[in-house]
């Protein structure tokens, strides 16, 4: 993580994603074959991502389920006449205030990564734009941006993830 993340206000953006369930354990086999098969769907339909791929964490149960979608920012939203397999999804990343910080290094140190972004938050006083409900935390934008692709970079202590995570409005 950065020494000091950063508080930013981002604007909506249209996605696509592929919707997926997974346990900690399967995270690592499951999510990140999407990314490409992602990919190429937009590419055979004439759509180009406007950012890097992301995993959009929407209910994290640590010890259970956690409902990912691996997806691609779009220029516009999709038209409701392009055909969608059933599990390929749209969605808007909503507007707001984020916390944001990179993480240089290989995939398995994200979640200290994440653990010291949380902690940072909490003791800056902040309030993460979240519920806990029976399932898990329902997170209304949780991000993990990678920004290198492993095609390009194999070596794994350099790629760089953004973490992105959204405040409650107002929260400071």
């Amino acid at each position: 993580m950065s020494p000091t993340p950063e508080i930013q206000e981002r604007p909506a953006a249209d996605y696509a994603a592929i919707a997926a369930d997974v346990t900690m354990e399967t995270m690592a086999d499951v999510l990140p074959p999407l990314t490409p098969r992602l990919a190429e769907y937009l590419a055979k339909r004439g759509l180009e991502p406007c950012g890097p791929p992301f995993w959009r964490y929407r209910v994290i149960d640590m010890t259970g389920v956690l409902r990912v979608e691996v997806g691609f920012p779009l220029a516009a939203e999709l038209d409701e006449q392009v055909d969608m397999p059933g599990d390929v999804v749209s969605g808007v990343l909503p507007a707001g205030t984020y916390v944001t910080t990179m993480h240089v290094g290989a995939p398995d140190e994200l979640l200290d990564a994440t653990s010291a972004l949380l902690a940072w938050g909490d003791d800056a006083g902040l309030e993460w734009d979240r519920t806990t409900e029976p399932d898990g935390d329902h997170w209304t934008c949780r991000l993990e941006e990678y920004l290198s692709d492993p095609a390009d970079e194999p070596d794994q202590t350099k790629w760089r993830t953004r973490l992105a995570f959204k405040t409650r409005s107002g929260a400071r």
